[in-house]
């Protein structure tokens, strides 16, 4: 389980087509000795597994559902992801409940400061994504929003578009200073909505068990 809250940004230094699976490399100097074969890693909001480590470089595999879904198999080098490791048991929840398992691309419509007259470094910004369809049944205005794996507060939503507030922080530390109009984003509901929606639904066989919750990180 992940919180959103974007420890430091990885840059891609290759992507290679393997026969069934695609594998990644990052280079996440900031991560040093922190990483261990093995471990998980949200990677743009992605949650992917260690597999090799020759530091500052780490590799991960991206399975054909990862590729039809998020945005990582359009990544080349060069590229800047945002990284975050799992939040320790006990940890304090600073963002929200992230699991890593992203819902659909959607795409970022403007990424624009408040004050057009003011220093950018300094200024708020406001971001704008248009949201897949299939996520939209759970965009609650004021409810939160995993966008490139980065906890947002959703401020507006049209029932296409979400308006988000952006702070110089966050625009400061993460991929959200690159990225451009018409860029794809990795998009994950919060998955306390989506429980409250399936649950509305007393035809559905979804059903919030002890099992469930286990394998979802709680």
């Amino acid at each position: 389980m992940f919180t959103g809250i974007i420890e430091t940004t990885g840059t891609v230094a290759a992507v290679e087509l393997r026969q069934g699976t695609t594998r990644i490399a990052i280079s996440a100097p900031e991560f040093g000795s922190r990483l261990r074969t093995g471990d998980s890693i949200a990677v743009s909001g992605t949650c992917l597994t260690v597999l090799e480590i020759e530091p500052p470089i780490f590799y991960a595999d991206l399975a054909a559902e990862t590729l039809a879904r998020t945005s990582l198999g359009l990544l080349k080098p060069g590229s800047v992801v945002n990284l975050e490791l799992p939040t320790a048991a006990g940890a304090p929840l600073g963002g929200h409940i992230v699991q890593g398992h992203v819902d659909g691309r959607g795409e970022l419509v403007s990424f624009n400061p408040v004050d057009a007259t003011a220093d950018p470094e300094l200024a708020d910004w406001w971001l704008r994504v248009r949201v897949p369809e299939s996520t939209r049944p759970y965009m609650v205005q004021k409810g939160s929003i995993a966008v490139e794996g980065i906890s947002l507060t959703i401020a507006t939503w049209d029932g296409d578009i979400v308006g988000v507030a952006i702070l110089p922080h966050t625009r400061r530390v993460t991929n959200l200073r690159v990225i451009q109009a018409g860029d794809p984003v990795n998009v994950e509901a919060d998955v306390m909505i989506k429980l409250a929606v399936e649950q509305k639904h007393p035809s559905s066989a979804f059903e919030v068990t002890l099992e469930y919750l286990l394998a979802n990180g709680y």
